[in-house]
């Protein structure tokens, strides 16, 4: 089993993407919860994070209640929203009027669309060796491919699906190609 956790709460007021947008109270505190909780439940061994700036915070506040250090891959990296990463939402909304409302086809402007995600995430799926025991910090899009790819379901546009909610943690059973919440 590997374990797999969204980062903290951020600021929704910008779009995140590949974003350097950080971890509000609020989110280092669901952070500091949810670490508690693997802590007493999980035996970690290992902790790799996305390199972007939020799941590298969870990732620090994570490694220093568990004690365990963690390792920070690109691999793990949200969906790039392209020029859009890390601008007001209000701002992108004139940039790209209806940006939200697009297809799984729809590529963002130097950036990636959801189909590319879920085919940057199968391929990881595909081609990396999983250890058991090992935590990986990413974000709601990359938990959300696992749950598409694991249940064979047809890909959407429904990022609240599957409860990728802040500092959840979900189960990854890679050798049954299962998935669940389990906090």
């Amino acid at each position: 089993m590997v374990y797999l956790m969204r980062h903290g709460q951020d600021d929704e007021s910008y779009v995140g993407g590949w974003s350097d947008v950080s971890l509000i109270p609020e989110g280092e505190q669901q952070v500091i919860e949810s670490a508690e909780w693997i802590r007493d439940n999980l035996n970690i061994k290992k902790i790799y994070c996305s390199d972007v700036n939020r799941a590298m915070e969870t990732a620090k506040i994570v490694s220093k209640i568990i004690g365990v250090n963690y390792e920070d891959t690109h691999m793990l990296r949200e969906q790039n929203k392209g020029i859009l990463n890390g601008m007001l939402r209000t701002e992108a909304d004139k940039v790209l009027p209806g940006y939200k409302k697009r297809d799984v086809d729809y590529r963002y402007p130097e950036g990636e669309s959801l189909k590319m995600l879920y085919g940057r995430v199968k391929k990881v799926l595909e081609t990396y060796e999983f250890e058991d025991d090992v935590l990986f910090i990413t974000h709601r899009g990359v938990i959300n491919m696992i749950y598409y790819i694991s249940n064979d379901i047809e890909l959407d546009m429904n990022k609240k699906r599957f409860g990728v909610e802040p500092a959840s943690i979900h189960e990854y059973d890679y050798r049954n190609k299962k998935i669940r919440r389990i906090k």
